[in-house]
Order: C-alpha cells, then sequence, then structure tokens
C-alpha cells in the first residue's frame, strides 16, 4: 500500500521481524517508542563486522584499520543525521551513561549555589544525570507542565532562567505524550545568560529531522536504537562547547573531541549497525528529494537546480534524503495518528493524554480505559498481536504530576513508518472489545 510516494509494503519488507506471530495473530509493534525494530540491511552490517573486521582500534593491521574505518564512516552517517560535523560526533553504551558522563563534566565547573534547569516533562535520563549535581550544592529547578495537554510552562521556564544558571536540560519531546518542545526557544534562552543548552532527542529522533546548528544547542543526545538501529548512545557536541568540556578519562584517552568523552572500548558491531539504519532513512527519502526540496533535480549532474548547500555533484546528498526521509515519515504517520486518536476518542471510558493529532507532535499517544489498569489492557492485546506498552516509561515525574503514578500509569501506542492502517484498525477493534467488557 502507498501513501502519497511512500509505499509502505516495500519498508515492511526490510524488516524480518514484522513476520512473527502470536497466539495465531500477525503482530503489530506499536512499541517503537520503547525501540523500533531493524531492518536487514542493520543486522546484516553487524554480523558482517564480527564476520571480516572484528577488531580493537589502533593496530597496524587489516581488521583494526577497518575497524577505525567503520567508526569514522559512522560519524560521518551521524553527523549528516544531526546536521554537523564528523568531529562533533562522539558513541557511548546509551544515551543515559552519556549524559551523566556529560553532566559530571559539567559539574566539575560549577561551584555551590549555581543552577540547572531541568523539566517536569522530561525523561529521567535528562532529569537523574543534573539531579545528581545537587551533591555538589548545585541548585536544580524544574519547570512545569500545563495540563492536561502535557505542554512545558514557558512562562514558568522564563522565570527559572537566569545568571546562575549553567545549564538548561530538556527533551525535544515527550516520550510518554509525544509534546514537541521549543528547543530552539530554549537553547536562546539558555544563551541569554551564559548557559549551555542540552537537548535530549531520544524520542524525537524518530520523527522529527534534527539540526543542531538550527537549534543552537551545545549537546544533543540520541539513541540509535529507536530509529532502526543497535543499541548505540550517540552524542553530538558544538566543537567550542566539547573542547572546553573536562571529562573523566583515562590517561592514554585521546584528549580531543569527540574522543574524549568516549570511555573504554566502544561497541564497534553496533555503530557498524548505526550507519546502516542512518542509510536506510535516507533510503525511504530518496523518492521525496524533489518534491521534499520544491525544485527541480539537474539531469546531467545529479545536483539540486537551486544552487545550496546541499548540491553535491554527482552523488546524492545524503543529508538531503535524511530530510526527505523524514518528511516521507511524517506523510505516512500523520494520518495513522489522526486514525488512531479519533478511534480512541469514540470509546466510551478511554482518556488520552496530550496534544490533539492536528497539533505539532510524534504519533505517540498514551491513554487510560476506566476500570481496567494498563498493564490489563496492554496484556490483552499483546495475547492478540498488539504490543503496547504500560508504566510510565520513566518519564516519572510527568506520569506523577498527572496523578496517575498509583494507577499503573498509562497505555503507550506508538506509530512507526512500517506501521498500516489495518494494524490500527485491529488496534481499535480490540480496545473496543475490552471496553465492552
Amino acid at each position: 500500500m502507498k501513501t502519497g510516494l511512500y509505499d509502505v509494503d516495500k519498508c515492511r519488507a526490510q524488516f524480518p521481524s514484522l513476520t512473527q506471530e502470536v497466539g495465531g495473530y500477525t503482530a503489530a509493534f506499536f512499541d517503537g517508542p520503547g525501540g523500533t525494530q531493524v531492518p536487514r540491511r542493520v543486522i546484516d552490517a553487524v554480523v558482517r563486522y564480527y564476520t571480516e573486521s572484528n577488531c580493537n582500534t589502533h593496530g597496524l593491521f587489516k581488521t583494526s584499520r577497518e575497524t577505525e574505518e567503520i567508526l569514522d564512516g559512522a560519524r560521518r552517517a551521524m553527523a549528516d543525521f544531526m546536521g554537523c560535523s564528523a568531529g562533533e560526533v562522539a558513541f557511548g553504551n546509551n544515551m543515559t551513561t552519556l549524559n551523566y558522563s556529560l553532566s559530571r563534566a559539567l559539574g566539575r565547573t560549577m561551584k555551590p549555589g549555581d543552577e540547572v534547569v531541568i523539566t517536569d516533562l522530561d525523561h529521567e535520563a535528562n532529569r537523574g544525570p543534573w539531579l545528581a549535581l545537587e551533591e555538589l550544592g548545585v541548585v536544580v529547578r524544574s519547570v512545569k507542565v500545563n495540563l492536561p495537554d502535557c505542554t512545558l510552562d514557558y512562562k514558568d521556564f522564563e522565570s527559572k532562567v537566569n545568571p546562575r544558571t549553567r545549564v538548561v536540560a530538556l527533551g525535544y519531546a515527550s516520550n510518554a505524550v509525544g509534546t514537541i518542545n521549543d528547543v530552539k526557544w530554549a537553547a536562546d534562552l539558555a544563551h541569554s545568560v551564559g548557559a549551555v543548552c542540552v537537548v535530549d532527542a531520544v524520542h524525537s529522533a524518530l520523527h522529527v529531522t534534527v539540526d543542531v546548528n538550527d537549534i543552537g544547542c551545545d549537546f544533543l543526545l540520541c539513541s540509535a536504537y529507536k530509529f532502526f538501529g543497535p543499541h548505540v548512545g550517540i552524542m553530538y557536541g558544538k566543537r567550542d562547547a566539547f573542547d572546553n568540556l573536562r571529562t573523566y578519562k583515562v590517561k592514554a584517552q585521546n584528549e580531543m573531541p569527540p574522543y574524549k568523552i568516549e570511555t573504554g572500548t566502544l561497541n564497534h558491531e553496533g555503530i557498524a549497525g548505526v550507519t546502516e539504519a542512518v542509510d536506510f532513512i535516507a533510503g525511504l527519502g530518496e523518492a521525496f528529494v524533489e518534491e521534499n526540496l520544491g525544485v527541480g533535480i539537474e539531469s546531467d549532474t545529479g545536483r539540486c537546480s537551486c544552487g545550496c548547500c546541499c548540491s553535491e555533484p554527482p552523488e546524492r546528498s545524503r543529508r538531503r534524503d535524511i530530510v526527505a526521509g523524514f518528511e516521507a515519515i511524517e506523510r505516512h504517520e500523520r494520518p495513522l495518528l489522526s486514525t488512531l486518536m479519533d478511534g480512541l476518542d469514540s470509546v466510551r471510558g478511554v482518556t488520552m493524554y496530550g496534544l490533539p493529532a492536528t497539533a505539532r507532535r510524534t504519533p505517540t499517544v498514551s491513554f487510560r480505559l476506566k476500570g481496567k489498569a494498563p498493564a490489563e489492557i496492554a496484556e490483552f492485546l499483546g495475547d492478540r498481536g498488539i504490543f503496547v506498552w504500560d508504566g510510565d516509561f520513566y518519564a516519572t515525574t510527568l506520569i506523577e504530576r498527572m496523578g496517575l503514578a498509583e494507577q499503573g500509569g498509562v497505555v503507550r501506542v506508538g506509530i512507526a513508518p512500517y506501521n498500516t492502517a489495518e494494524e490500527v484498525d485491529r488496534l481499535l477493534h480490540w480496545v473496543r472489545k475490552i471496553a465492552a467488557e
């Protein structure tokens, strides 16, 4: 089935896991906000690394040199993904571990009474590392959330940032309710008082084109397993901010960015898969390049005819294709989101949380059903091949502010590029069934 130029069947054919069955039902993976499924090309890259290039770095022989080339290639791929240079891309075990390393490094420059601003909307991975600095006497202030639409209170945000603020840390989008925050505004606000801005892009990375130069943030973190890759954490650091970072590292570690925050041996096989995950998204955008840019492509050179920075002869620009890939994803996911939210809204006893489908948000929907615990619903759906999450998803503070922590949190449904209209209809069918019991 095609949505405009987007062929979801062609997309799905690249994911081996989508053929699984549960109790006679074909599995429908709406668990993407906790980690997407992985296309064959990513799996093949990991296997290929193990079979052909498995080695540590800095050796003067074939497999070691190949490993270094693979790492360098992944930095270039993520640079295209985030709109930065390869020298500003660091890898780690996961986003949480990288963020703790970042907070400890920035904490070395702080003194008692200095302040950090976080938000109540955030995942604990972008709260805990900054709250840990309180043991140094750092004051941590948290921005309030407007309920019930689950948006940040920007007036409260502005009131909490002051000349004592050293770091402003916030999420690009909420992994619990899909709210997309104004991170560019937050970066400008942070810089107005000389503070550093840190953006958690883990949830947004599958749904929103990341452009760190446009955002203006100093650091941005994400995880490849949220956009079709292996379990690898990734950090962007603006060159001057990265240069000034006093990281904790062993004596032998390179003191230059991006290596200075990469402790120990990296997950080489996972990083090999990162490149393929990025190229998968770029592949989704190939058919959208001309439409996405609103310009023609010169047939003799392969260049964009607007003469902009994406005019790279004779190859297609990967960054351009990535941007177009996110346009393809958006066009596919948006109608499914509307169908999902309209359908849930029609079910008696269902309460949804967050912004409406027409708002700027990710296709991640959380709801409760009167008289049913979220875990009961998730298990009921799971037994019928519908995979959804229940709980707080480490957006613990938000769920507490919503008054739902003692009630099991919410049910979370996430739409990914491989989900179909038939799967959404099937999910709604079973929600209606359990609601009717």
